[in-house]
This record gives C-alpha cells, structure tokens and sequence, in this order.
C-alpha cells in the first residue's frame, strides 16, 4: 500500500514536469496554447492522468489532443529522468472540462441576479397581507389606561403557563 501523500506529491511533480517539457522540448506546431491543470496518480503509482486546458476553437482542441498523444513518450520518458522513481507511470492526456463548468456556472449566477432583481422590483411595490403590525398585544392603549393591574395578570399567568410546559 502507498501512501497518499506521496501519490498527491508525485502528482504535482509530474505536472510541473510535463507544464515545463510542453514549454520547453516540444516543439509540436499542433500544440496550442495548453495548459496543465491538474495531475493524478494512482495508489500504486503506476498510472498518471494528466488533465489540461486549451484556449481556441474546437478544431485547435483537437490538434492539440493529437499533439499530446504523440508526444507521449517524450513526456514520459522526461518524467522518468526526473522524478526518479523506480517505474514511471504511464501518462492520459484528459481535457479538463474546467471552462465549461465555469461558463455554467456563470450562466447560473447571471439567471440569479435576474430572478433576485424580478423579486427585489416585487417587493418594493408590495403591500402587507394584514395589517403592519400583525403582533397581538396582550392589553390595547384604551384598556391600559382603564386598569394598570390586568396587564400584570395577562403577564403573570402567561409566565406560568410557559413554567409549567417546562415542568411537563
């Protein structure tokens, strides 16, 4: 068993190795503008999946993912010099669907603003379905000024009805 942590560090070594070898010994003139977002390995080390972005129209798209697969060997091989591990993973070139999920989500923050907008113009022309102050008042002003000792009482007993539902 491996231990994760050194997967996850292999990982990111292989992906700063593969971002510099595409900058650097490639020189592929299919290969786009790529970028290296992420890298994984397996547990037991022996598979990398390699997951970039490429800025352009799908045609640019799809050169680049034939670029990479040819240059597969070289990627792995420099890998192998430079991490030094015993066997050196096998590498997948993956286009990370980053741009797409961050466009949707995009689209779903624009669709939000718009409904709270529509909600916030509702509101402001809204009127109360009672009356604005929708609390009960345990004495009214005209009662109060009658007889000072019923508010106390209505106090007195609702705090005893709430005591003895604590009791229960």
């Amino acid at each position: 068993m491996v231990d994760t942590a050194r997967a996850r560090k292999l990982a990111d070594r292989i992906r700063e190795i593969v971002a510099d070898a595409l900058e650097r010994r490639v020189k592929d003139p299919r290969l786009g503008f790529v970028t290296v977002t992420d890298a994984r390995v397996t547990n037991d080390l022996q598979h990398a999946t390699v997951y970039y972005t490429v800025l352009g129209d799908p045609e640019e798209q799809a050169a680049t993912r034939v670029a990479l697969e040819s240059a597969k060997g070289v990627l792995r091989s420099e890998v192998g010099r430079r991490t030094g591990v015993r066997l050196t993973p096998t590498l997948e070139f993956v286009a990370d669907a980053v741009p797409e999920n961050a466009a949707h989500i995009d689209d779903l923050l624009r669709a939000a603003a718009a409904r709270d907008a529509d909600v916030a113009a509702l509101a402001a022309t809204a009127d109360y379905a009672g009356e604005p102050d929708p609390y009960r008042r345990a004495v009214d002003d005209e009662d109060a000024a009658a007889s000072p000792d019923t508010a106390y009482s209505s106090a007195a007993s609702a705090r005893e009805d709430v005591e003895a539902g604590d009791r229960r």
